[in-house]
């Protein structure tokens, strides 16, 4: 494809504070609102944790099948966590061409919401493999951090303020941590997508992919590639960033083709509103997303109703 390149932004002037926050912030203003798409760079996280999540990641996806299926997500309960095989997940009603394994925030069974029973929320399901756990916990307590940064820059870019979102929605977010492996397709082709066509169901991710290529995004009726860029992360605007800013960001349609020859590994990462936000119109964040992860996962009927 003859495409355009997306955007690359680099966070690191945010560190200058004063003038320079507020040119990053009209940088990710701007393309936020074009695009709902970009790349994003000095964005301080160690690279060294990013390296050994991916290393980790390729490891597990090695494993055989039943030892992956040890840790299958019907044995992580309503925390929906653990491993799920190829066409485990669905995208708008069709099975996806990919495997993955969820994780969440670890929470001890004592916590006072993993008592109440409110889904989502427990522990993880770890594979046994030495470090996968730490490795892991690692990733994600440093993404969280890039989450809150990246969010106030947001609210100082739309003049609402750094605060604007941790004060009303991510004090507390809700972070849900995805490895995909998307094996070779000998037919790879737009039909053939390891995701189809959808847009993420929360405020912003933050996905970091490996060198081989394949995510794509809509831009009008063309689609444009997203190929892997060193160091960087990819910043998708979700659905309720386009509802919270009255649809000045677009929640970005995007998909994945198969590489025909090669697997690819992608770590998305969810930055949302904490599970009890209460959100204009849809109630609280937690009732919207057990609304639409029941069109997503099929195990989720059975966990939504106890």
């Amino acid at each position: 494809m003859n495409s355009p390149r997306l955007p690359i932004i680099d966070l690191s002037p945010l560190e200058g504070g004063g003038h320079w926050r507020d040119h990053v912030a009209a940088q990710v203003d701007w393309v936020a609102s074009e695009l709902g798409f970009f790349y994003i760079t000095g964005h301080g996280v160690d690279p060294a944790v990013i390296d050994t999540m991916l290393q980790q990641s390729r490891s597990f996806f090695r494993m055989r099948e039943e030892a992956k299926l040890g840790i299958h997500v019907s044995r992580g309960g309503r925390a929906l966590r653990g491993y799920f095989p190829v066409g485990g997940e669905l995208t708008a009603g069709r099975p996806d061409l990919r495997e993955g394994l969820y994780f969440g925030e670890e929470l001890p069974d004592e916590d006072d919401r993993v008592r109440a029973g409110v889904p989502l929320h427990g522990r993880n399901l770890f594979p046994d493999l030495p470090g996968f756990r730490e490795a892991t916990l690692d990733y994600m307590q440093a993404l969280t951090g890039l989450g809150h940064r990246l969010m106030s820059c947001i609210g100082r870019g739309l003049r609402l303020g750094d605060t604007h979102f941790v004060d009303r929605y991510t004090g507390q977010p809700t972070t849900l941590f995805r490895i995909f492996n998307y094996p070779p397709a000998a037919a790879a082709a737009a039909e053939h997508c390891g995701v189809d066509e959808h847009t993420d169901y929360g405020l912003i991710t933050l996905v970091y992919q490996d060198e081989v290529g394949g995510l794509q995004v809509k831009h009008g009726s063309s689609w444009i590639d997203v190929p892997p860029v060193p160091g960087s992360f990819v910043v998708t605007v979700g659905d309720i960033l386009e509802r919270l800013t009255e649809r000045r960001y677009p929640s970005a349609v995007h998909r994945v083709i198969n590489h025909p020859r090669r697997s690819r590994v992608s770590m998305p990462f969810f930055f949302d509103p904490c599970f009890d936000a209460q959100l204009p119109v849809q109630g609280t964040y937690g009732d919207y997303l057990m609304d639409r992860f029941a069109k997503i996962y099929p195990q989720m009927g059975s966990l939504a109703s106890g």
